[in-house]
This record gives structure tokens, sequence and C-alpha cells, in this order.
């Protein structure tokens, strides 16, 4: 578990990112999963599915650590709910790549034309905004050595405007996904067809946490 103490006086952000980091490491695990999922190795999905779930656990823990010992007589350099909801966001995002995982392995994919490779570059799109989320929380600290304000600052509203934007294109990306199961949907089984909306809706999920999480971040700069 965290040495809580030790973090936070590393860095008042410092738990955040070391949850963080357990979070990247299931997105990881999931981008894994993806590339076993274009060769169809469900053996290696399963395994890779188990390993997933086991770092989602971990995540889980380090949260729930965080949260049990949060000094209440610290000092925080923005609202301790405001600290709170930021590690419940990266929390979700955890727990979504676990979700994904897990339906891969419930039965394997019934598919029309290439749509397994479009459902993976749906997945890439959905990465890159996690991406682009991790580095605003790796860049926390330049915030609090600049107050929240100046250069720094205005860098990271930039970082979160770009993040919005392959949010945005993650969900258009989504629709084209909807629009394309729904027209096909008839030369599917009914468990298929479900699976598959579960599928992009959930991979989705990722983008829209990870939109929530830079947001969150920017809440906090126009506060300041």
């Amino acid at each position: 578990m965290l040495n809580i103490a030790r973090l936070f006086g590393k860095s008042p952000f410092a738990p955040l990112q070391s949850h963080m980091k357990k979070v990247a490491l299931c997105i990881e695990r999931l981008s894994d999963v993806f590339n076993a999922l274009a060769k169809k190795d469900m053996e290696k999905i399963e395994k890779l599915v188990a390993d997933l779930s086991r770092m989602e656990h971990e995540a889980d823990l380090t949260k729930n650590d965080i949260r049990n010992h949060l000094p209440k007589s610290l000092f925080l350099p923005i609202d301790r709910a405001h600290f709170l909801e930021i590690l419940s966001v990266q929390d979700s995002i955890a727990d979504k790549a676990e979700d994904v995982g897990i339906l891969l392995t419930l039965r394997p994919l019934e598919t029309f034309r290439e749509f397994h490779e479009e459902l993976v570059a749906f997945f890439r799109k959905n990465e890159l905004v996690f991406l682009d989320a991790k580095h605003i929380i790796e860049e926390i600290d330049e915030l609090l050595e600049s107050s929240f304000g100046g250069i720094e600052a205005e860098k990271v509203k930039a970082m979160v405007e770009q993040t919005a934007f392959k949010e945005y294109e993650a969900d258009k990306m989504q629709k084209m996904l909807m629009k394309q199961l729904f027209m096909h949907g008839d030369t599917l089984s009914v468990p298929a067809f479900n699976l598959w909306m579960r599928l992009i809706e959930e991979v989705g999920a990722i983008s829209h946490l990870s939109e929530r999480l830079a947001n969150r971040i920017r809440m906090i700069l126009e506060l300041k």
C-alpha cells in the first residue's frame, strides 16, 4: 500500500499521480487485449483480461488507501472534494477498462465486413484521449509551482482543449459504428448484436471519462 504521508510530503498531488500510473497500466493491458483480438487469439485474450482484472484491483486498493488515509488536517491547494472527485474519475477509467476486457471474453465476436478492425481503431482513438488526460495529471505539479496561473495554466488549458477535440472525434466514430451496427444487425444473432452494442458503448466511455477528468482540472484553474 501507498505511504500516503511520504507521498504528500513529496507533492500534494503525488497520490493522484501514483494512482494514475496504475490506471494507465490497465489501459495498456487493454491495448494488449485489442492486439490479441485482431489475431482472434481467445486464449491469449483470457490471460490478458485476467491480468487486467488484477491491475484494476490494485488501482482500486490504491484509491481506497488514499481515501482512507487522507489527513483531514492536511492543507491542499485545491478543494478536498475536487481532489477526491479527480481520484474517483481516474478509478472509473480503470473500471471501464476491465469492463471492456470482460466483455471480450464472454464469447467470440460474430463479425461483418471489417468491423473488427473498426472496433480496434475506435479503441485506439479512445486510448489517445486517455493519454492526453494522463499527461494533464502529470503536469499538475507544474501548475502548483506556478500557483495555477501564468504560462503553465495556459498550457494546461490548451491541453484540455486538445483532449476535448479528440473526445469529439471519438464520439463521431462511436456514432458511425452504431449506425453500421444497426444497418447490418440483421446478419447477427441477438446475443452478438447486444455484445457489439455494449462494446461500443463501454469503449466510448473511456474517452468520455478522460475528457471529464481533463475538465475537472480546467474547472480548478477557472476557480483560482
